[in-house]
Parts: structure tokens; C-alpha cells; sequence
């Protein structure tokens, strides 16, 4: 009898009679009744009452097939799980391989990690190493302020008389457009041979120092020639300290006048478009150089302020929030008649990247009008500063003022709410070509004990926007040896490419005094720095006695991770440290939020939880038992943690004292031995120092035999215990080959491969052949079979990985096959332990057909059951599958089997780009959870630009009414705008230019952005579970069972013939978050524990505040400007005339 065929609407047979409790959601709702409000409304899914299924079932006049009954899809589930832990049993080998461990024992001990011994010696390991860098730092920091005090200053000196390495010298003689080319330079400049250092990355020269000055500072001024006379000398303490420790890195001293001197010598990295580096907005040099800070800006947006004027607010302004680090808390505000925010940031918040970039683009949507009211501006922010009731850094305070000019000196509101005790700063900026009278800009920073600046042209922004940091530096100085402590930093990239690194940063002061009984100088000389590079304070952490999925990490006062298995920026850049808490570098619960508060608070602890884990390929969630246990490690901000699964409490240490047992298990790893004992991959380990690595396996496994023949496994050279686990595990995998893969016939259960994968590194894959197609990461501490498999109990079964907008699977050859794996779990001694995975690899083909057969109605081999004219039966798998839909799905929802030949090819896909009405119905009834999180160190391709105009972005273009207004030319915007079309040509965008394009950084090309993961994971639902899917005219029976001891979820449903059922589809795939991920201006209201640095330098009663401002700064030679005129109607690119801007005091 054939099947009748079914319309949408037509009445359908319904589940078993068993129904069962709403899962995870409390009491049974009725039909129709209302979902929970926690989720978005879905297409409902009625479960039926047992009453309304009975007659749905096989009603007489109903059709020959039926939609098979619960006990038969449990009975089709049992054959299923025998299947695949008969297949397992026999060709997976877990038992067998626990009896040749156990026949091995005397060839290993088993060794426990102690883990609260293990993180304090790491831990004190890492302070004696920084230890080491302090000592160095403070003798460069005594050296170089003697060496000041003693230096004379000289007015005449000139430029022939400086004899020194420019680290950009060589870039600029190959540059005919370069300063000192085209000025004709007498800077006599060294030559210097290099040799190539690897723990640099780069070629140095040990004999001398390089020095960097930043492109918009001219070499020749008096300022500099004496900065570089008097620091000559310290190139021998230099060499000194590195003969004293050789494991020292850079060393930087960071001058206040933008100067950079550095050991060892290296050219500097040139960057393809503007160097626009400068050592004092580097994160290292504002974190030495000041106290942390609470700053608010208020800028002008009256009516006055227009045009080119208001764009150079915008730009001062984020360079502004460029001085600002981690430590600091800032706001922002607009003003005219009343002050507002300029951003949805209502309060002070942290100076983050994310925060930062919020108020960048923020400030660009300012717009002038209305009326200068200083006093609106100034209430707010003093009302910002005194709100005491949310976190902030509580030591300097100031208000940064950008205004184009104004009467009102406000004195009535400094006497309000900063008179006496003057305990906020003003800093006063003037900003474009105007006549207004500064003297009430220059009385408002006087009086606050602040400073005045002036930023008349583009070229003046940067220099003048950072220089506030001498004046927070004067506390510092004055204090004295009280203030002259070593700060450890964030992680950030390194300008000459050591990688990341974290920097020891120290003061360095002026000890001058103009004359007897003067009072001492309060200028700050610079900032002394060391690097440690994050790959040596990791070679201090055990590497792999903790298992593939235990590890160390540490973090900082911001909660910031210094370590972590998971800090992996994908793109740097070196103007912002790579700042990622620990709650985003592992998935966030309450617990770890209690550990991190405690590692922050310098606590010790220890504490088991339950949490969930992202897997390796980030497909999968995994809910976990993790030990943290937790130290601080004393002298610095930081704090040392580690985690350890229960299984990694013990590990194996092979004792492989017989050398002829050496030898023999040794010949296991020649490609000779492949073809009768399989393929042997070896992880890609420092197993000797003069190993040569590779990426390609079977260069490094030929590497390794070389460098084996001329050297024995204890040699000195050589890591002993890396090399006898390696050789035992070679060993004891070719006896599984031995006991049961090489007598087994692969091909009679449709197998592709048999494989297992060691901690000590060995991944052997039967027969050889296989190999060819093994794509597994050969390291299996980065494989993520292998460490699921150690986190999962059972059969971990995983799809080939494919992508949505990726071709579909090829299946020709029966190349394409199906992970299953296992953890090898033993017990000696009353001690647990898992050394090992073992697993299988299916073809995808034969167990689709094989899977059809499984759920059917046979009952044997020969033929399907097949239904007579008059004779009822139910629906399977196998005969049915033009009507029926029978999927294995795995645990992170990806598609494993199905018995729709059209849908092999998409096996490994979300099944929610396969069936997506089926896959909410699974989500809505819990057998999915869904688990969603950010990842911050993603790298997005840049956008494109906006403005696609002839002329250079960002230049001011005046209108016909400027033209006419006389009192636009009288107030020299004229030659402003000429400063600005001359800046336009040399930088291009300035105003809107990206730092890390401007830099020449070679991650121009892409950029840092968060992107929003989603994973899948088993819900509450154990059970076999019974539903309808009914969205309207369209109603659709389903049946889903977890699979015992596997992580696959069998369901069995009606093909959907319909396409009224428009279901809302569950994405998986990571997604772009444009805002930057979860709400900025949400995430402020309740921002994460952390704590400031332990000292505060904000005050001192002798502080000397008659230095507050000047007036002007170096005007061009006409000289000068006749030349750019002429380049400029010439039509050829100029380069800027540097300026320079120096306190007076700097003279000594």
C-alpha cells in the first residue's frame, strides 16, 4: 500500500503514549499553553497530553506507516550504543592498554603534583628573576641622575660635536626625502656592524647604545645635543649590567624630552609611512613617570569654536586620552551654556582601550553652537572628581580645558569647590589661531597648580597634549627615595620586535639645584625601563608534567593576565598593552570571580569548582572539575595561579635506565618500522637544545634522529625527562600494535584508522597509510580530541570540522572520516591517572549506511522489513527515509550521521544550517544549552574609508562667508589653514589616520576587533523525550535520545514539508560585534574588581608652582616657510619643520 502523501494541516500520527515532564522546566504545560518569558519567543512546541496521542498512533483508516513508537527508538538507540562500544572495545584497545602499562610498571614511577608546593616555587622563581632586573634598574637609575647632576650645560654645542648611533640613520640615508638629507644634517652619526641575536630577534651591537628620536623633534636644538651629551655615559653602565646578568633584554632609558636611548644597539624597525613613535606615550614610560590620575575633559563647543578649531579639539583631545593607561580614570565632557557628557559614560570610568575608543569616536560627533560657559563646564567637572561612590584611581586629580578663548576666570567656582587646599589640577589649552586675550586661561591653570598650553597648529597637538606629565612627575621628584620604586607593567608589544613583554620601569630624577640653599629641581629626567620577555617568564612554568589541560597563570592589579594558555592576540598594537582580564580569557562564573578578587587582594588560596571550558578549536563547551590554587608573587603587582584537572594530580616519569631497552624501543620511531607498526607522529618539543624545530613532522621527527644518534637520552644537553617519556610511550604504543590493531581487519567494520595519542608525545596512527589523511595537531597537548576526550567520560565522537561558506565535504575515495576517542584512565597504587587517548576513525559513508541499518526494523542482515497491502507497521530509518529524518547529532550540535544521503556532505556542519526548525526545537526543550561569550584578541579586516574625495582627508575647506569675514583672516586662520594643508600633504590623515597605519605597523593591513562565540552544549535532558513542533498550519513530530557512554544525541523526526514553519535559526558561527562587543555603557555601571597601584604621589608642600604655562611656542624661520611654499606649489610631498617645545627649566 503506498504512503499516502501529507499536506500541511493533515492530521499526523503522534508520539508513544508516554509523556514526559516538561524538561528542566517545572510542571507540564498544556497545548497551547505559554513558554517561559527567559527566551525569545519561538515557534511553540507542544508536548501532547497521553490522552490526545493514543489515538494518533494507528487508528484504523490511517495509513500503513506510523511514526515509530518511544520503546522502538530506545530499542534502535541500544543497538546503536553496542554498535560503537563493540567496535571500540575491539579495535580502541582501552583495556588492553592498561594491561601493558601495568606490564610496563617497572619502567616508570608515578609522580604527584603538589600543587600548592608547585605554584610557590613558580612563583619564586619569577620574583628571583625580576629581582635580577631590579637590581639593574636601580643602578641605571643612580647612574644616570649623578651623571646628570654632574653634566654642564652648554649653549654653544652643536651637532658636530655629538658623536652617536641614530637608530634611524640608516633608514633616512636611504630616504632622499628625509630631515636630515634635505637640512643638510652635521650630526656625526656612527656606523655600526650588527650580528644576529636570537633572544632579541634581531641584529645588535653589544659594543654600544642606539638612540631614537621621535620624527616631529629636531636633532639639532640645544635642548636635545645636551640630553645626548650627558647620557652618553650611560652605555657603559649599559654593558656593565649586562655582563652581571646576561638574560637581560632591552634596556631603555625614556627622556622627558622625547629621546630614546637603548643597549644593545639595533636599527630601528622603520616603519612604511610616518614614524610617529615617542617613548613618552609609550604604556611603560606614563605608568613610571606619574602616579595614576583622574582627569576629566571639558571642551568649548560654543559657537566661536568652528571648522578647523574644533577639529583640532577633537584631535587634541584623543591624543589626550592616549596619555592615559590602565591605572587611570577619565571623562569627558562638552560645553557651551551647560556641560553634558559626550558619550553615554555619565561618571569617571577606566582609561581601557575599549573605554577609550568609546570616547574617540564620541568626541567626533561634537558640534559647536551656542555660548562659552565656563562655569557650566568647570561644576561639572569638579561634581565629576567628587563623586566618591564609584571606583576610580583616588590620587592626582585634574581638569583638562579646551577652549578657544574667554573672559571668565570663574573664580566663584574654584573658591568653591578647590580653594585652599587646590587638590585638583587645571591644565588650560588654547586652541587655534585667535586674538582672544589668554591671560584668564593662564590665570585659571596658575591658580590650580596646573599649566597653560597653547595649540595653534596641527604640529603642536601631540607635544603639547603630553607634557602635563612633568608637572604630575613634580610630587615624585620631590619625595624623593620614598617615590623611587620599580612598577611592573601590562603586557605590551615591543616597538623592535621582542614580542610581548612586560617592563620594570623606574624615575629618574633631576638633582640639580640652581645655587646654595635653592630649592632642589622638581623636574622629572625620564623613565628607566628593562624588558622581560613573557616567553622567559613561561620557561619557569612546568611545561608537561601538568597534563594537556592543566596550566599556570598570573595576573595584575587590574586583573589583567601577565600568563594565560589563552592570551593569543591576533593582531598588536604597540601604541596600547594587550589588556585581557582573566573573566575573558576563560569563561566567567562566580567562582573565578572570587579567585580573581582574592589573587588581586595578594591573598593565597586554594578551591575546586565546577565550571564550564571552551575547547582548543573553540566548537565545543565542556562542563569540568578544576583545582585553582593561587599565590602572590612577592615584590611585584602580580599574582601566580594553577590550575589542575583532578586526573593531572599524578603523572607518569619513565625510569628507562637499560639502554638496550633504549635502543629497541627507539627503532619503533624509524620510518622504517611505519609500514608494520603504523605511523609515528612525535610532538614538536625542545627535547635537546640543538634540536633544529619544524613546522613539517617528518622533517622534525628526521631532525630528532640525527641529533639522537650522536647524543644519548641522559645527556646533559637534553631534556631527560621529555626523552624517556617519549621513547617509553614509543614503546608501549607499538605493543597495542602488536597485541590487537595489526591482527584486525580494518575494513570489516568500515574503519579508516585506529590511532592513540600519549602525554609523553607520541601519536602512532594504523596502518601507515592512514597517516596520509591525519590532520590531527601532532603536539596532542594542542590536539582538541585529546584533551576533550581527557575531560569527557565515554566515547567522544568528532565530526570533520566545516565551515558554511566552505565547498562541501569531498567523499571520494573514503577519505573523509568521523574522530572517536577515549581517555585511557588508570588506577596504580590507589592513584588515578589518564596517559593516554586511544580512538578510531570511521568512514563517513559506510557507517551513514550502517547507521540506517541500526535504526530500522530488520531483524537480521538479508532484507529491510518491508509493509504488506493490509499489514501496519512503523516508520524506520532505513525504509522510510524519504519520510523520516535520523540524525546523530554530537554535544556542541554539529551533525555526525544521518540517513539522508544528500545531507553526507554537510556532516560537521551546526545543524542548524541543516535543519533549523528541528535544531530550536532541541534548544527550547534543553537538550541544548547555549553558551555565549567575546573574544577580544580577534583581528577583523580593516573597514573601508568613508570618504573616498580627491583631496586629503581631514583638511578644512573654508566657505565663501570665512572668505568674507574679515575677522577670519585678522585671527591668522589663514595661516592655520596653510599649516593644515602643508600637514595634510606629509601625513595625509591625521585627523583620522589609524595609529597603527600612521606607525607603519604591518598589522595595518588588519585590525584588532571582539567577535561574539556562541557554543552549544547538553542541556538538563537525559532521557528519551517525545514533542511536536507545531508553528501554525504545520506540525511535526520528533523523538531525541542521548546515546549512553557518547556524546551524541540521537533524534528521529519528520521530514518537514512545509515551508509555512518559519523557525528562527540558532547561530553558532563566530560573529563581528560592530559595538565592540557587550554594551560599553552597560558594562561601566558595573565594572569588574581591581585595585590601584599601593602608592600615591599626588602632593608635596614644597611643590613650586610658579612654572605654570607660556605663551607661544617656536615660531618657523621665513626661511622655512618660503621653502615649504615653494614644495608646495611645486606639488612635491614636504617633510614637517620639527618643533620643539621645552620648559626653560630643562636647562640646567
Amino acid at each position: 500500500m503506498a504512503v499516502p502523501a501529507r499536506t500541511c494541516g493533515a492530521s499526523r500520527p503522534g508520539p508513544a503514549p508516554t509523556a514526559l515532564p516538561w524538561p528542566g522546566r517545572g510542571p507540564q504545560p498544556g497545548p497551547g499553553a505559554r513558554r517561559p518569558p527567559s527566551r525569545p519567543p519561538r515557534p511553540l512546541l507542544l508536548l501532547l497530553p497521553p490522552l490526545l496521542l493514543l489515538p494518533l498512533l494507528a487508528a484504523p483508516g490511517a495509513s500503513a506507516y506510523s511514526f515509530p513508537q518511544q520503546h522502538t527508538m530506545q530499542h534502535w538507540a541500544r543497538r546503536l550504543e553496542q554498535e560503537i562500544d563493540g567496535v571500540m572495545r575491539i579495535f580502541g584497545g582501552v583495556q588492553q592498554l592498561r594491561e601493558i602499562y601495568k606490564d610496563n610498571r617497572n619502567l616508570f614511577e608515578v609522580q604527584e603534583n603538589e600543587p600548592q608546593k608547585l605554584v610557590e616555587k613558580v612563583a619564586g622563581d619569577i620574583e628571583g628573576l625580576l629581582d635580577r632586573k631590579v637590581q639593574a634598574l636601580k643602578r641605571l637609575a643612580d647612574a644616570a641622575e649623578n651623571f646628570q647632576k654632574a653634566h654642564r650645560w652648554q649653549d654653544n654645542i652643536k651637532e658636530e660635536d655629538i658623536l652617536y648611533y641614530d637608530a634611524k640613520a640608516d633608514a633616512e640615508l636611504d630616504d632622499p626625502e628625509s630631515e636630515d638629507v634635505e637640512r643638510g644634517s652635521k650630526v656625526s652619526t656612527l656606523r655600526l656592524d650588527f650580528v644576529e641575536d636570537s633572544n632579541f630577534k634581531n641584529k645588535v651591537n653589544y659594543s654600544y647604545t642606539a638612540v631614537q628620536i621621535p620624527t616631529d623633534i629636531y636633532k639639532g636644538s640645544t635642548v636635545i645635543l645636551n640630553e645626548l651629551n650627558w647620557t652618553e655615559a650611560l652605555e657603559n653602565v649599559f654593558i656593565e649590567n649586562r655582563r652581571q646578568d646576561p638574560t637581560l633584554l632591552w634596556q631603555v632609558f625614556g627622556s622627558a624630552t622625547g629621546v630614546t636611548r637603548y643597549y644593545p644597539a639595533t636599527p630601528w624597525r622603520a616603519p612604511k609611512k610616518i614614524d610617529l613613535y615617542d617613548v613618552r606615550r609609550r604604556p611603560w614610560y606614563i605608568q613610571g613617570a606619574s602616579s595614576p590620575k583622574d582627569m576629566v575633559i571639558i571642551v568649548d563647543v560654543s559657537g566661536s569654536v568652528s571648522g578647523l578649531t574644533l577639529k583640532l579639539m577633537k584631535t587634541s583631545v584623543c591624543e589626550m586620552l592616549d596619555t592615559l593607561s590602565d591605572d587611570d580614570y577619565v571623562n569627558v565632557a562638552s560645553f557651551n551654556e551647560k556641560a553634558q557628557p559626550v558619550s553615554c559614560f555619565t561618571h569617571l570610568v577606566q582609561a581601557n582601550v575599549r573605554n577609550k575608543k568609546v570616547f574617540k569616536e564620541a568626541v567626533q560627533g561634537m558640534v559647536a553652537k551656542g555660548t562659552t560657559g565656563y562655569k557650566a563646564g568647570f561644576e561639572y567637572a569638579f561634581d565629576q572628581l567628587q563623586n566618591s561612590n564609584i571606583t576610580r584611581a583616588n590620587c592626582n586629580k585634574m581638569i583638562m580645558m579646551f577652549t578657544d578663548g574667554g573672559e571668565d576666570r570663574v573664580q566663584d567656582v574654584f573658591e568653591k569647590y578647590n580653594w585652599p587646599n587646590r587638590t585638583v589640577r587645571v591644565f588650560t589649552f588654547s586652541v587655534g589661531q585667535h586674538n582672544y586675550d589668554v591671560t584668564p586661561l593662564q590665570w585659571m591653570a596658575c591658580a590650580n597648580k596646573g599649566y597653560y598650553f597653547e595649540i595653534p597648529s596641527i604640529g603642536a597637538i601631540r607635544i603639547n597634549t603630553q607634557e602635563y606629565l612633568d608637572v604630575l612627575g613634580r610630587p615624585m621628584v620631590l619625595a624623593g627615595k620614598e617615590a623611587k620604586q620599580v612598577q611592573w607593567t601590562n603586557v605590551y608589544e615591543d616597538a623592535l620586535g621582542l614580542g610581548l613583554v612586560v617592563t620594570g620601569t623606574l624615575p629618574v630624577f633631576n638633582l640639580t639645584q640652581d645655587g646654595p640653599g635653592e630649592k632642589k629641581n622638581q623636574l622629572i629626567l625620564g623613565v628607566m625601563g628593562i624588558d622581560v620577555a613573557l616567553n622567559d617568564i613561561k620557561r619557569l612554568t612546568p611545561n608537561y608534567t601538568l597534563g594537556a589541560n592543566g596550566y599556570v597563570f598570573a595576573i595584575d592589579l587590574n586583573g589583567y593576565v601577565l600568563l594565560h594558555p589563552n592570551l593569543k592576540p591576533q593582531t598588536t598594537n604597540f601604541r596600547e598593552p594587550v589588556t585581557l582580564d582573566f573573566l575573558d580569557a576563560e569563561l566567567e562564573d562566580e567562582n573565578k570571580e572570587e579567585i580573581r578578587r582574592s589573587m588581586i587582594d595578594g591573598n593565597k588560596g586554594h578551591k575546586q569548582i565546577r565550571t564550564l571550558v571552551k575547547s582548543l578549536d573553540e566548537r565545543y563547551v565542556d562542563e569540568v572539575v578544576r583545582n585553582y590554587t593561587w599565590v602572590p608573587i612577592r615584590s611585584t603587582n602580580y599574582s601566580l595561579g594553577l590550575v589542575l584537572p583532578p586526573y593531572s594530580t599524578f603523572y607518569l616519569q619513565a625510569n628507562l635506565s637499560d639502554q638496550i631497552l633504549q635502543v629497541k624501543y627507539f627503532e619503533f620511531l624509524l620510518p622504517s618500522s611505519f609500514e608494520s607498526e603504523g605511523h609515528v607522529f612525535i610532538a614538536p618539543r625542545e627535547y635537546c637544545k640543538d634540536l633544529n624545530a619544524s613546522d613539517n613532522n617528518t622533517e622534525f621527527l628526521k631532525n630528532f634522529i640525527e641529533l639522537m644518534e650522536k647524543v644519548t637520552p641522559d645527556s646533559k644537553q637534553c631534556n631527560n625527562f621529555l626523552l624517556h617519556n617519549l621513547i617509553l610511550d614509543t614503546g608501549i604504543t607499538q605493543q597495542l600494535v602488536e597485541r590487537v590493531w595489526r591482527d584486525q581487519d580494518l575494513n570489516t567494520y568500515s574503519l579508516l584508522a585506529v590511532f592513540a595519542a600519549t602525554d609523553g608525545g607520541i601519536t602512532r596512527v594504523f596502518p601507515n597509510k592512514a597517516a596520509e589523511d591525519w590532520t590531527e595537531n601532532p603536539e596532542p597537548f594542542n590536539a582538541s580530541f585529546y584533551r576533550r576526550s581527557l575531560d569527557n567520560r565515554g566515547y567522544v565522537f568528532r565530526p570533520p570540522h566545516q565551515d558554511a561558506l566552505l565547498r562541501p565535504l569531498e567523499l571520494e575515495n573514503d577519505t573523509v572520516g568521523i574522530l572517536v576517542s577515549t581517555a585511557v584512565e588508570l588506577s596504580l597504587g590507589g592513584r588515578s591517572l589518564r596517559p593516554a587517548v586511544v580512538g578510531v576513525k570511521l568512514d563517513l559513508e559506510a557507517w551513514a549506511e550502517k547507521f540506517k541499518v541500526l535504526a530500522s526494523n530488520r531483524t537480521h542482515q538479508d532484507q529491510p522489513q518491508k509493509c504488506g497491502p493490509s499489514s501496519h507497521c512503523e516508520m524506520d530509518c532505513e525504509v522510510n527515509n524519504e519520510d523520516l529524518l535520523c540524525v546523530l547529532i554530537d554535544d556542541g550540535g554539529f551533525l555526525v550521521l544521518s540517513n539522508q544521503n544528500h545531507q553526507w556532505d554537510q556532516v560537521g556542519r551546526f545543524f542548524s544550517e541543516v535543519d533549523a526548525n528541528l535544531m530550536l526545537a532541541l534548544y527550547n526543550n534543553s537538550f541544548y544549552t547555549r553558551k555565549e561569550s567575546y573574544d577580544y584578541q580577534a583581528a577583523c579586516a580593516p573597514q573601508p574609508p568613508g570618504n573616498l574625495g580627491a583631496a586629503p582627508r581631514g583638511v578644512f575647506v573654508p566657505t565663501i562667508a570665512d572668505f568674507l569675514n574679515l575677522a577670519w583672516w585678522t585671527s591668522a586662520a589663514a595661516w592655520s589653514l596653510f599649516q593644515q594643508l602643508l600637514y595634510g600633504l606629509i601625513y595625509h590623515s591625521w585627523f583620522h589616520a589609524d595609529p597603527a597605519e600612521a606607525e607603519g605597523s604591518p598589522e595595518a593591513r588588519e585590525s584588532s576587533c571582539v567577535m561574539k562565540q556562541t557554543q552549544y552544549y547538553f542541556g538538563s535532558v537525559n532521557a528519551s523525550y517525545n514533542a511536536i513542533i507545531d508553528c501554525g498550519n504545520c506540525s511535526r513530530l520528533f523523538h531525541a535520545q542521548r546515546l549512553t557512554n557518547t556524546n551524541l544525541l540521537f533524534v528521529v523526526a519528520e521530514k518537514p514539508l512545509c515551508s509555512q514553519c518559519e523557525a528562527g535559526r540558532l547561530l553558532q558561527k563566530e560573529t563581528h560585534c560592530p559595538a565592540d562587543g557587550p554594551e560599553q555603557c552597560e558594562l561601566v555601571q558595573r565594572p569588574r574588581y581591581r585595585r590601584g597601584p599601593h602608592i600615591c604621589f599626588d602632593y608635596n608642600a614644597t611643590e613650586d608652582t610658579s612654572d605654570c604655562g607660556r605663551g607661544a611656542s617656536f615660531p618657523p624661520s621665513l626661511g622655512v616657510l618660503v621653502s615649504l611654499q615653494l614644495l608646495l606649489l611645486l606639488g612635491l610631498p614636504p617633510r614637517p619643520q620639527p618643533q620643539v617645545h621645552a620648559h626653560a627649566s630643562r636647562r640646567v
